[in-house]
């Protein structure tokens, strides 16, 4: 379909609360979460949400087989996840680097739940409910922040590990 311009941080539309989806049936959908597929893509991430093209609706897409931008990172399976419900499965956290492709060029140390729960519709509507851990756990809350307003450094605890990609991973962007 079409490669979008994907919004950076200080675009006061990535701070806006994004909207359910009461609509599967229609075109704007799929044309939706066809865009957002290639502009994913294009840009080499490993998720996008519809706020970071503009679009406030609750949907995020993530999922690669192998990642340039995370190459330590387990595979993510490709998914389509709208008006998503997340749940900590206990109340274990850690610390994991994170960029995103709103802040382009920096990474920070940003602390998620290990382990998480996370149910919504897929593109047709059908139910999804997985239990997942680790890297998944983590992209599917970094994506599902943007449909709240949040943008990953708003949750780092610590300035000192927060800073350019290049500078903190040589070689890696």
């Amino acid at each position: 379909m079409t490669v979008k311009t994907i919004l950076r941080m200080g675009d006061p539309r990535l701070l806006q609360q994004a909207q359910p989806v009461t609509d599967f049936a229609g075109a704007e959908l799929r044309t939706l979460i066809d865009d957002m597929r290639d502009t994913m893509q294009a840009a080499g991430g490993v998720g996008l949400a519809a706020p970071q093209i503009g679009v406030g609706l609750q949907v995020v897409i993530f999922g690669f087989q192998q990642s340039v931008r995370y190459p330590d990172a387990e595979s993510v399976p490709e998914t389509v996840l709208i008006n998503p419900v997340i749940t900590p499965l206990d109340d274990e956290t850690e610390d994991g680097w994170e960029g995103c492709l709103s802040v382009p060029g920096l990474r920070g140390l940003v602390p998620r739940s290990r382990a998480i729960r996370y149910q919504g519709r897929d593109e047709n509507g059908q139910a999804i409910d997985r239990s997942v851990s680790g890297f998944h756990a983590r992209v599917v809350q970094h994506e599902c922040d943007h449909l709240q307003g949040r943008l990953y450094p708003m949750r780092i605890r610590d300035f000192t590990k927060f800073g350019f990609t290049e500078v903190l991973f040589p070689g890696l962007e």
